[in-house]
């Protein structure tokens, strides 16, 4: 018997369902699984369930701390795609007129953890980071780069 592998599930508020739905539908392409209309909808990140509930009250600008001289928002979530994959997103974005939060660009160029990043925020002002790393290996490794 083979077992899936673990699905992260994450539930975030939104105060427009239907801005969530163009913005995680149609710009990002998360096909859409159950909805309750008025209340969530649930959307396939790349095999993740990620969960938009209509909770504007919730909606708020995070902290930041710093990271090579950027704010990067406290509260955050996203993928590391492969790098291909990073820059198509990167083209649909720009594209789409996203409001990046930190544009797309390359940290520790031509060190062993050179990563392509960028983040942006959806219309509800939730902060996601797209990643994509040249070697794999060097997600978790210790002893990379950690401040350019």
């Amino acid at each position: 018997m083979t077992r899936a592998r673990p699905r992260f599930h994450l539930a975030f508020p939104v105060d427009d369902l239907e801005a969530a739905r163009r913005f995680y539908g149609g710009v990002l392409r998360c096909p859409e699984g159950r909805e309750r209309p008025g209340h969530w909808i649930d959307f396939d990140l790349h095999g993740h369930q990620i969960v938009a509930h209509y909770a504007p009250e919730d909606c708020r600008v995070a902290g930041a701390s710093d990271a090579d001289g950027k704010a990067i928002p406290a509260r955050h979530f996203g993928l590391i795609l492969s790098w291909p994959a990073w820059e198509a997103l990167r083209d649909r974005l720009r594209e789409a007129r996203a409001d990046f939060l930190i544009e797309p660009h390359v940290r520790f160029a031509g060190k062993p953890g050179e990563q392509a990043t960028m983040f942006v925020r959806d219309p509800a002002g939730n902060a996601l980071e797209f990643k994509a790393f040249r070697d794999e290996r060097m997600v978790f490794a210790k002893g990379a780069p950690t401040n350019g």
